[in-house]
């Protein structure tokens, strides 16, 4: 089944938001879900044109990752069909809705954390070496809304260590207090490279540490 057919089953069910869009039907439209007045703001018609609003945030600076809580407001898209619709949406968080589908099905890949360290090489394969209780420090202080992420993680550190109880872990992917049965969540299948990044400093941190 396509994700077009898919998205539409979900929007026939009350769906309209995802991230930080909210869905409107006849016409199909799609705007930045704080955005509450709708008359005066910049039409656009083409999905493409998510890309580039999408690349910076409302201060200019880039966003790193499209899952970032930081989309800049002031836009609304006037599309055609369903399928623009999932081209828009698309653009905004690439493979957001496959993931969902995806996870829905129970279908999902996920990959744990020291999996997707332990595949790191040259000066990203340090990372490996960061402590289980460092790693958790890195998801309350780099994950959930607090810290700009939208998604829900669905990884572990490992198959045999969950993810500490804290904001970030419970975050259920869904911004604002939208209710669960209308909108998708954003979901996060593996550590982003951002993550592995900071576990690569805070494994040197920690292995400097014990040499002080």
């Amino acid at each position: 089944m396509s994700l077009t057919h898919k998205l539409t089953e979900a929007l026939d069910s009350g769906i309209d938001q995802i991230g930080q869009l909210r869905i409107l039907q006849n016409p199909f439209r799609l705007h930045h879900i704080d955005d509450l007045e709708l008359d005066n703001l910049e039409v656009h018609t083409d999905p493409q044109d998510a890309r580039e609003i999408g690349l910076y945030t409302p201060d200019g600076e880039y966003r790193f990752t499209k899952g970032e809580l930081s989309l800049k407001r002031g836009w609304i898209f006037h599309l055609n069909s369903v399928d623009e619709l999932r081209q828009t949406i698309d653009l905004f968080y690439p493979a957001s809705l496959g993931l969902w589908h995806a996870w829905k099905g129970g279908n999902i890949r996920v990959q744990n954390l020291r999996d997707k360290l332990g595949r790191q090489s040259g000066m990203y394969r340090h990372a490996r070496n960061v402590s289980d209780q460092g790693a958790q420090e890195l998801v309350q202080s780099l994950c959930g809304p607090t810290n700009k992420c939208v998604k829900k993680i669905l990884w572990n550190i490992d198959g045999d260590i969950p993810l500490a109880d804290s904001e970030a872990s419970r975050f259920n992917g869904i911004v604002g207090d939208a209710d669960e049965t209308k909108a998708i969540p954003m979901v996060c299948q593996e550590a982003c490279n951002f993550f592995v990044a900071q576990a690569r400093k805070k494994s040197k941190a920690e292995f400097e540490a014990k040499d002080a």
